[in-house]
């Protein structure tokens, strides 16, 4: 069974989320605070963590920083970490918060399916065209062919066509 844990106060964003991945093999929980996603992680374990990028008073950028840094003193195993962003100019703060992955809203289940899929892989998938500096950038690729586009275009990404890369 797949866990999946949505940190979103967006009644909208999480009945997207539950819709596309919920089902007999995935459970999908909801917080509505990002304070409350450490305690849920520890007593859930869930195999990905997915975060709005505004929620509340602790945002997805500052609970995905906040998640890293448990993980890096050992007080938290590591787990795969998505972010849902407002628009293509946060796509720097989600690289430097060293999330797995992220889409750029509005978010559709197509997208979120395969967000979901790579990241769970151990896998990374950055939409906006920019990858993190923390990412192998000879490792992007496109080698999912149900998802490649259909005019054979490569190059350049945008929120359609994801970057998707070995885990950092």
């Amino acid at each position: 069974m797949t866990i999946v844990l949505l940190a979103s106060d967006s009644d909208s964003v999480f009945a997207e989320v539950d819709a596309t991945l919920a089902s007999d093999d995935c459970d999908v929980l909801r917080v509505r605070r990002g304070t409350d996603v450490l305690p849920v992680i520890e007593a859930k374990n869930p195999d990905l963590v997915i975060l709005d990028l505004q929620i509340g008073s602790m945002g997805g950028i500052a609970t995905c920083i906040a998640i890293r840094q448990e993980e890096g003193a050992g007080r938290l195993p590591k787990r795969a970490v998505a972010l849902l962003l407002d628009r293509q100019a946060d796509v720097f703060l989600a690289g430097e918060a060293r999330a797995d992955g992220w889409l750029i809203k509005p978010i559709d289940s197509l997208r979120l399916r395969r967000l979901t899929r790579t990241v769970l892989a151990g896998d990374s998938l950055y939409e906006g065209g920019q990858q993190p500096e923390h990412a192998p950038a000879d490792e992007a690729t496109g080698d999912d062919a149900e998802d490649a586009p259909a005019d054979g275009a490569t190059g350049e990404s945008s929120p359609e066509e994801p970057v998707v890369g070995a885990e950092p």
